[in-house]
């Protein structure tokens, strides 16, 4: 059976625990030197001393067959060059000693994207970064290794960086994606999630398109979560400024809230008690004595009228 683009299958050719394989041709490899030396002495035919040079040398080959795989390791198996499958069983074992075997790590692995400048929604330029949990899928290590594009024969671990840089790049571009289709928060205009207070939405969908652009290298996306965001420099002194007018224009209008009841009780409880009659300008002068009073940044300094 052999693979064709993005096809991912396990290995079904000839395979054994590699303690009984290893018995085996040591078995059969001292049973070969024996005979070898045997017939030399005795009967040194040259048919019978080239089939035992032969079976020397393929007892000697079948220790190339031998595999060590630990957890969340797989290997890629090749015979000449065509795909005979993913072999992903752990432990010592043996497989076909003219394949050729390409390690494959399935471990999950952490990404920390830097803040990028992006604009969001509104045009606002604002920095933004993304942590990626990664790690190449079961059923994605065929396109791990033969779909994307390396220079030469790569190691494992060349294999692995060639693998990041892809993901590195990827996320930048779906980062630019996201972000663009929010607000920074609600400051902005906006009337749905912000990048701000929308955390889990944000994840979602990043980890969405993210999913969508890394399949191609046979990438499962495990977690992707915005690290960091801020206004850019250029305009974050002047969003600072914004927010605190924001928050100094919401905490009057909660002071001049408060004021107004306080007052309005202070009124109908003089009215109910009969403590004082007021005219209509005494009246409006008590109410914006009171409401100076508390609404004022600082503590009021009473006037007393001696001449009343």
């Amino acid at each position: 059976m052999q693979g064709t683009s993005g096809d991912n299958f396990e290995y079904r050719g000839p395979r054994g625990n590699g303690f009984v394989a290893l018995l085996l041709i040591i078995a059969g490899l001292v049973g070969g030197i024996v005979l070898l030396i045997k017939h030399l002495a005795y009967d040194p035919s040259a048919g019978t001393v080239l089939f035992l040079l032969l079976w020397i040398g393929l007892m000697l080959l079948c220790f190339k067959g031998f595999m060590l795989l630990e957890p969340n390791e797989a290997r890629v198996l090749l015979f000449f060059g065509t795909y005979r499958g993913t072999y992903y069983r752990t432990g010592f074992r043996w497989v076909n000693p003219l394949l050729t075997a390409k390690p494959v790590s399935l471990r999950v692995r952490n990404l920390n994207i830097e803040p990028i400048k992006v604009n969001d929604r509104a045009g606002n330029p604002i920095l933004i970064g993304l942590v990626l949990v990664w790690r190449i899928g079961r059923e994605g290590v065929y396109r791990a290794v033969f779909e994307i594009d390396a220079p030469g024969r790569l190691s494992a671990g060349h294999r692995m960086k060639i693998l990041e840089i892809f993901a590195q790049a990827q996320s930048d571009a779906a980062l630019r994606e996201v972000a663009g289709c929010y607000a920074y928060d609600a400051a902005d205009g906006a009337d749905g999630p912000t990048l701000r207070s929308s955390g889990d939405e944000i994840s979602a969908r990043l980890e969405e398109k993210l999913s969508e652009r890394l399949a191609m290298a046979g990438i499962e996306v495990v977690e992707a979560r915005i690290n960091y965001l801020a206004y850019a420099p250029e305009i974050a002194a002047a969003m600072l400024r914004r927010q605190q007018a924001d928050a100094i224009i919401a905490a009057r209008e909660k002071i001049v809230e408060g004021a107004v009841s306080m007052v309005k009780m202070a009124l109908d409880r003089l009215d109910e008690e009969q403590v004082v009659s007021l005219d209509a300008d005494r009246r409006a002068a008590l109410v914006s004595n009171l409401l100076v009073v508390l609404c004022a940044d600082e503590q009021a300094q009473p006037v007393l009228d001696a001449g009343a």
